[in-house]
């Protein structure tokens, strides 16, 4: 256990036995506890493996290469159509962890194996996502704009692809391009201050 982890523990008032629980739990497993993204994770040989986080609805373990595994029990879900690679497995009472206790040591043995295998996620390219046509007519009517979003980063291209493409509207979706253009041509990403 990392005393740098205990916050997430004591903090959470609705899921507080549930995470006790998947912290023994991932812990048996043999990985190390470190502190990312506000949350415990857990790594073999300083690669993440697995991942514990609270929603509102329900708490998870967030299998960072998960498409990879085998899921003979169809309990692996994608959080979102974009996110490629992880997996998660949720719970929304304690009686569920313990019930599939041996369950969630295979799937983490698993993981574990995956990573020992050197085995690689292949992901898409920022190209290989569709550009909604507002933002490529943008592009196209606006030279400055193209080059700054060119020279960004491609999960900060990637980023804003997802979020120009997520409104069903196109009006909601030329919005938000026109929202975030001095953004791109200041050079910053999406969440970037």
């Amino acid at each position: 256990m990392n005393p740098k982890v205990d916050f997430y523990f004591t903090k959470a008032k609705k899921w507080q036995e549930e995470l006790k629980r998947l912290r023994t739990i991932v812990l048996g497993c043999g990985l190390t506890e470190e502190l990312k993204w506000g949350c415990p994770c857990y790594t073999f040989e300083n690669s993440n493996i697995v991942l514990i986080h609270t929603f509102k609805e329900y708490c998870a373990l967030l299998f960072f290469k998960g498409v990879l595994l085998n899921d003979p029990k169809k309990i692996l879900i994608q959080q979102t159509k974009n996110v490629q690679a992880a997996r998660q497995i949720r719970f929304t009472n304690v009686q569920e962890i313990i019930q599939m206790k041996s369950v969630l040591k295979a799937y983490i043995d698993q993981a574990i194996k995956v990573e020992k295998a050197g085995l690689k996620v292949i992901l898409k390219t920022t190209s290989e996502f569709s550009m909604p046509e507002e933002f490529k007519s943008k592009l196209d009517k606006t030279p400055k704009l193209k080059t700054a979003f060119e020279a960004l980063t491609p999960g900060r291209q990637r980023a804003y692809i997802l979020h120009f493409s997520a409104p069903k509207q196109s009006k909601t979706r030329e919005t938000r391009i026109e929202k975030c253009m001095q953004q791109i041509l200041d050079g910053k990403g999406l969440n970037d201050e």
